[in-house]
């Protein structure tokens, strides 16, 4: 199949930016709460998280090889989603570069 010939990109109605966009390419992980990422969340936004999430790993030094450095991951990415967002840990100062 030639790339004029592709189907067009699956688009979902994104629940972080309120508008239909193209969807990720495939579950971001295995279980419901990745199937419920990839049928309503959008490449843009997952791109979003993705950057908030860097910045949660490094102020609350999560290991995510660990079951409570996973686990803390995943509420804060259904918070993000799903909830009241995400926040910023209280010691959290932004930097000039962010």
């Amino acid at each position: 199949m030639s790339d004029s010939e592709q189907s067009p990109a699956k688009l979902v109605q994104c629940v972080k930016l309120g508008q239909e966009l193209p969807a990720l390419p495939k579950a971001p992980f295995k279980g419901p709460l990745g199937q419920r990422v990839y049928d309503t969340v959008s490449a843009q936004a997952w791109r979003m998280w993705l950057e908030h999430s860097k910045m949660l790993i490094n102020e609350y030094r999560l290991d995510l090889v660990s079951e409570h450095g996973q686990r803390i991951w995943m509420e804060e990415l259904e918070k993000y989603f799903f909830g009241d967002g995400s926040a910023l840990p209280p010691e959290y100062v932004k930097n000039d570069e962010d």
